[in-house]
């Protein structure tokens, strides 16, 4: 990952290199900082725990934004991201350990298209959790 990728170097059904996204606490405090969502779900375990959640869990858009790193990681360009969108489908818990939480994405060429874009289908989980659906993207290649 990293180099510029060329539309004609990539082939539909062709399978990406997966990766691996470690989260901890100061990661979440530092995008809510960013993002402005102070939700303390998001940082005090205690507060988690007490409306029903199993821990401190990441930031829905934090997950979805460690999707986009790995398409331009990929791609070699942020800007080759022409469309990007996810649904939620479970949370990254995040335990206050070493360890903290590992987010784990791949993704597959699902379709050349005549304009040197490709639509590319991830895969994300933590744990056994699939953490996003229907995650693609929509990449300009070279």
């Amino acid at each position: 990952m990293g180099a510029t990728i060329k539309w004609d170097e990539v082939e539909q059904g062709q399978e990406l290199p997966a990766a691996e996204y470690q989260v901890h606490r100061v990661n979440l405090v530092m995008y809510a900082g960013a993002s402005g969502d102070f939700n303390p779900i998001h940082w005090n375990e205690r507060l988690a725990k007490s409306v029903g959640l199993p821990d401190v869990i990441a930031h829905g858009m934090y997950t979805m934004a460690q999707g986009g790193r790995y398409v331009t990681d990929w791609a070699g360009d942020p800007a080759a991201v022409v469309d990007y969108g996810v649904r939620f489908s479970s949370m990254v818990v995040v335990p206050d350990d070493d360890n903290g939480a590992t987010i784990s994405i791949s993704g597959t060429i699902e379709e050349k298209l005549p304009d040197k874009r490709v639509i590319v289908v991830l895969t994300a989980k933590s744990g056994d959790a699939r953490v996003l659906s229907k995650a693609r993207a929509v990449v300009q290649l070279a």
